[in-house]
């Protein structure tokens, strides 16, 4: 009776042991697991802002109003889907806008979003994380016609 006895407490010791050993590694894996969902949803709304920037860009008539269409779009498409930047850059090539009725062009934009992970807190993760995209769309050739 007393062997069966010590033999339950070790036993109890033991599972205890594991626990211990398990948790840490479980709760590092589950971080991990948050953080690149995180960076994933990220990247999928940034590449979403670069595709509504450039077309917003392409409708434009003029360099300087494609631009600031662009921005525009850019970040209301990463408000509309709950994505905050630290810092939010989007560069332009709308020299396609500039092209003459019946030329072919393009207009493509780069949005660049950094996103903070200090409230992941991992020990081996980056304070925050730069996820850019870039999307082209071509400029109507029949435009103003």
């Amino acid at each position: 009776m007393i062997g069966e006895a010590r033999r339950g407490a070790q036993r109890g010791l033991a599972l205890s042991v594991e626990a211990v050993v398990i948790l840490p590694v479980l709760v590092l894996f589950i971080g991990l697991l948050i953080t690149l969902a995180r960076v994933a949803i990220a990247d999928q709304a940034v590449g979403s802002a670069a595709a509504a920037a450039a077309r917003a860009a392409s409708l434009e008539r003029v360099t300087s109003s494609a631009r600031a269409a662009a921005l525009d779009s850019a970040r209301a498409s990463l408000a509309q889907r709950n994505i905050v930047c630290r810092d939010t850059r989007v560069t332009v090539d709308a020299d396609g806008v500039g092209r003459s009725v019946g030329e072919r062009a393009t207009v493509s934009a780069e949005v660049r979003c950094l996103i903070e992970m200090r409230d992941v807190s991992l020990p081996f993760m980056p304070g925050e994380v730069a996820v850019s995209a870039t999307r082209t769309s071509p400029v109507d050739p029949l435009r103003g016609k």
